[in-house]
Formats: structure tokens, C-alpha cells, sequence
């Protein structure tokens, strides 16, 4: 007869808390993070001082870079792929919102050392494009 204790299994241990914690941190970074499509090119904003506090650029969804050598990108294409892909973003956005009371707002990113001559051209574009308010992102001095 054998009196002996049985074996003791070896008692598991409960993952189910650890995996709950790692699932809401995700949850919570995901929420809190700030996703935003990366930049086409890096661009120097030029410095710009502003008497006006606390005003910030307007997120209008709209946003096109200039770069040093005069190229024109933004998330959708480069040249005048990306000048065709803002109308036709403007053109979308001004199906679900009414245009004519609050026009969609551009914010140019242009590179500190751009060529000036192809600011102006670019501006008639976009005026034809149907942007009739530009906004130059700049950096505080």
C-alpha cells in the first residue's frame, strides 16, 4: 500500500492580468499618439516673428511642401501630380462642406532658401486650383 503524498502539479501561472494591462497601454497609446503622414522632404521653415498670441495654423487637411530646388510634393504625389491631387481634394471636400461660407485653407511649407521666382507662379496656380486663402507655415525666430 502506498501512503505517499500524490505529485503536486506544478500550479500555472495566470497571464490572462499581464495580457489585459499590455492590451490597454496599446489602447492608450494608440488613442493619445498623434498620427500624421510623414513629410515628402525635409524643409527648413523659414522664421517669421508674429504679434499675434496663440494663433496656430488652421488643420485644414491641406497641405503642400516646397522645397529647396523648387520641387512642389505632398503626401499624394510630386510636381504637378500633387498640385492635380489638392484640386481634386478641394473639389472632394467642398462635396460634403460648404465652400462658399468657409473656404478649405492651404498651408504652404516652403524651405527657407526656396526660389522666390517660382512663388508666384505657384500662387496663380493655386488660385486657379480654387484656394483663395494660403497660409506659409513658419518657425518661431
Amino acid at each position: 500500500m502506498d501512503f505517499a503524498a500524490p505529485p503536486r502539479r506544478r500550479r500555472t501561472e495566470n497571464l490572462l492580468p499581464m495580457i489585459n494591462v499590455v492590451f490597454l497601454l496599446l489602447i492608450f497609446f494608440l488613442i493619445a499618439a498623434t498620427l500624421a503622414p510623414p513629410e515628402p522632404f525635409a524643409v527648413t521653415l523659414p522664421e517669421a516673428a508674429t504679434d499675434a498670441a496663440g494663433d496656430a495654423a488652421p488643420d485644414a487637411g491641406f497641405t503642400l511642401h516646397l522645397g529647396t530646388d523648387g520641387r512642389l510634393a505632398n503626401a499624394d504625389g510630386e510636381g504637378d501630380a500633387a498640385l492635380a491631387a489638392l484640386a481634386a481634394a478641394r473639389v472632394a471636400h467642398c462635396a460634403a462642406v460648404d465652400c462658399a461660407s468657409q473656404p478649405p485653407t492651404l498651408l504652404l511649407r516652403a524651405d527657407a532658401v526656396a526660389p522666390a521666382d517660382r512663388l508666384a507662379p505657384l500662387l496663380a496656380s493655386l488660385g486657379a486650383a480654387g484656394f483663395a486663402s494660403v497660409t506659409v507655415v513658419t518657425a518661431a525666430p
